[in-house]
């Protein structure tokens, strides 16, 4: 009966709602990053301070630690065997590893003055914004590098079985549009996600309020989101309007052949077939000509 009948599920939301809203929020982040500037200017105290700070970090000390740990390592590598370790080889070993661990005391200190100098212009600053931009452009320069090189190997690889299928060069280039498009999509969404993992460990550096940093982190990560889809987007309209467009040319090329094919003989457009389609037939010139 109806009444033990199991009442439908709510409707579920639409999964790609979720991929809408970051999208438009992210757009709303760039919009405004070219309108207000790539973050606030540093006041003349905070430029002071975050100068002292970064002035105060010893280059030097860092650069004579790696090297000693450089030249230890070099002569622990010579004294070892293929797959022994003699007495004179496990006291180098014990000198590289203090040496190393020397210089990645030496690298926490100067990080971490490097943190302090961070807290003092803000993560919003032109500094902050600056060095999120820089880690996203990186990340974006190398996809688009790996589309490229992946693209050039796909032109030979799909090349060679074209020729030895016998295939037309619009059969090939129909592939490598679409093999471009994929290689493009691949390392562009590759990119964006390494970005959006090595956001929040420089967010961290800033020492931000834990919600500002979060808030900032979903700013980013949005923005990011919403450049790498409007690229590929346009990528993919530019590529379905050329494609349409040679479409469109083919089948305009096609009627003109089957017109001039069905109206006219021999090649000749002033003479044509009045008797029959036979080759008894007639020809005379229009008497317009």
């Amino acid at each position: 009966s109806d009444f033990g009948a199991r009442a439908p599920p709510p409707p579920s939301p639409p999964r790609h709602k979720l991929l809408t809203t970051t999208y438009l929020y992210g757009l709303t982040a760039l919009f405004l990053l070219l309108l207000l500037g790539t973050g606030t200017k540093l006041t003349a105290e905070q430029h002071r301070r975050y100068s002292q700070i970064m002035n105060s970090i010893d280059l030097e000390a860092e650069f004579s630690a790696a090297s000693e740990y450089h030249a230890a390592h070099s002569r622990y590598y010579h004294s070892k065997g293929w797959f022994t370790c003699d007495q004179r080889c496990r006291h180098f070993k014990s000198i590289m590893e203090q040496k190393y661990d020397l210089w990645q005391e030496v690298q926490r200190e100067g990080r971490a003055r490097m943190s302090d100098a961070k807290k003092v212009a803000g993560l919003t600053s032109e500094i902050g914004v600056g060095e999120v931009m820089d880690s996203f452009w990186d990340y974006f320069d190398g996809g688009k590098k790996f589309a490229k090189r992946q693209s050039y190997w796909d032109a030979f690889f799909v090349g060679m079985r074209s020729m030895g299928r016998d295939e037309s060069f619009v059969e090939y280039a129909l592939k490598m549009l679409m093999q471009v498009l994929v290689n493009f999509s691949l390392g562009l969404i590759m990119a964006l996600i390494f970005f959006v993992f090595g956001l929040w460990n420089i967010i961290k550096t800033y020492q931000p309020n834990p919600l500002a940093g979060l808030l900032f982190f979903l700013t980013a990560a949005s923005a990011a989101f919403a450049f790498v889809s409007t690229y590929l987007l346009a990528m993919y309209g530019a590529a379905a309007g050329g494609l349409y467009g040679v479409v469109k040319l083919a089948e305009s090329n096609r009627r003109i052949e089957a017109a001039r094919n069905n109206g006219y003989g021999n090649g000749n457009p002033y003479r044509r077939n009045i008797g029959g389609n036979g080759a008894g037939g007639a020809w005379n010139r229009p008497h317009y000509s």
